[in-house]
Parts: structure tokens; C-alpha cells; sequence
């Protein structure tokens, strides 16, 4: 997936000087991505080829919370509270009503959260001073990038490739023009917000 906006300069700059705050929000973004799949195969039992994938991706989400939570700990921090991010929010907005473009488009978007997720996990993996870091981040930008394929891949075999493709082009408009206009925070997308209960249309 190619992304319209890259992520600026300032943002990795911003991350690299508060380290320790983007590290206990990093691991919550763990969390709440082995949530999404948890999600998905609660919302659609129905669909095997979904079931089967994210549940394996759920687990592999889980074991790269508890990967980052050991560096959370070795470094003397406490987790967040349990707390939503704004852009995952403003994104979410973007969900169409009606159950079958509901589901495409939360396909989509959580798509396009793990290629933002890889596209940033390499620039920390690429920059950041202590070698063991690097190492890490490195390998997590790899799973991530399996995972964005992984959402893009289930969209298409449950909807035809034309209605895939266009839809995506609309989220990731919506995307870059959300990116761009994000204040540079020491976070893996952005300040976090309340959590507000989602119900998935029938």
C-alpha cells in the first residue's frame, strides 16, 4: 500500500526526544491493535478465512504488546490509561452505514492504520540511537507490513477488486489530509482521546 502523505521529519524528531512517552503509548497501540482482530472475528463468526487470520494475527499483536511492555518496564514506566487515539477515531468516522460497506471499509481503514504503523516503525528502527532499539523496531515494521497485506487481502476476497481499489483511494485521501494536519507528538499516531463505544450496523 502506498501511502499518500509520508510522515514529516519533525514527527520522528519528536519521538526520538521523548522517547519514553511514544514507548508506553507504542505499547498500548499493541494492545488495542490485538483488540481490532479480536473485533473482526467477533462481529463476522461467519466467515472462516477471516476467523482463522485474525485470530493468528490477534495473538501476534498480543506477543508485540508484550514485547514492548518489557521495554516499558525495563525503562521504569507504567502503562496509559486505556485511552483511544484521535486518528484511529477520525478514521473510523469514515465507516459508510449498511453491514456490507461497514465491513469494507473497516477492512480498509484498519489497512491503512498498520502501513502507517510500519511506515513509522522504520523510521525509529532507522534513527534511533541504541542499537538494540533499532534491532526491535525493525522486526516490528516487518510483521507490520504482513499485517496491512493481511486486511488489504481479506477486502479482496470478499469484494470485487474495482470496489477494493476505489474505496481504498478514498480512505487514503482521507488519510494523508488527516496526517498532515496532525500535530507532530511524541505518540505512534496521535494524543489519545477517550474511548467511545462503537456498535457494528446489522
Amino acid at each position: 500500500m502506498r501511502l499518500i502523505v509520508p510522515t514529516s521529519p519533525l514527527w520522528l524528531e519528536t519521538v526520538l526526544g521523548d522517547f519514553d512517552a511514544f514507548l508506553v503509548d507504542h505499547a498500548a497501540c499493541e494492545r488495542k491493535a490485538s483488540g481490532t482482530a479480536m473485533a473482526f472475528l467477533s462481529h463476522y463468526p461467519d466467515r472462516p478465512d477471516l476467523v482463522a487470520a485474525c485470530a493468528e494475527l490477534a495473538v501476534e499483536e498480543l506477543g508485540h504488546f508484550r514485547q514492548v511492555v518489557g521495554w516499558v518496564l525495563r525503562r521504569g514506566l507504567t502503562l496509559p490509561a486505556d485511552r483511544r487515539d484521535a486518528y484511529v477515531r477520525r478514521l473510523t468516522r469514515e465507516c459508510r452505514p449498511g453491514a456490507a460497506a461497514y465491513f469494507l471499509d473497516r477492512l480498509l481503514i484498519a489497512s491503512i492504520v498498520e502501513a502507517r504503523g510500519c511506515e513509522r516503525l522504520a523510521l525509529v528502527a532507522s534513527a534511533h540511537p541504541d542499537a538494540e532499539l533499532r534491532d526491535f523496531y525493525r522486526d516490528l515494521a516487518r510483521s507490520e507490513a504482513r499485517h496491512q497485506d493481511l486486511y488489504a487481502e481479506l477486502a479482496g476476497r470478499y469484494f470485487p477488486l474495482g470496489d477494493v481499489q476505489s474505496r481504498l483511494a478514498e480512505l487514503l485521501a482521507v488519510e494523508g489530509r488527516l496526517v498532515a494536519s496532525l500535530p507532530a507528538v511524541p505518540a505512534l499516531f496521535s494524543a489519545g482521546v477517550e474511548v467511545v463505544e462503537e456498535t457494528v450496523p446489522s
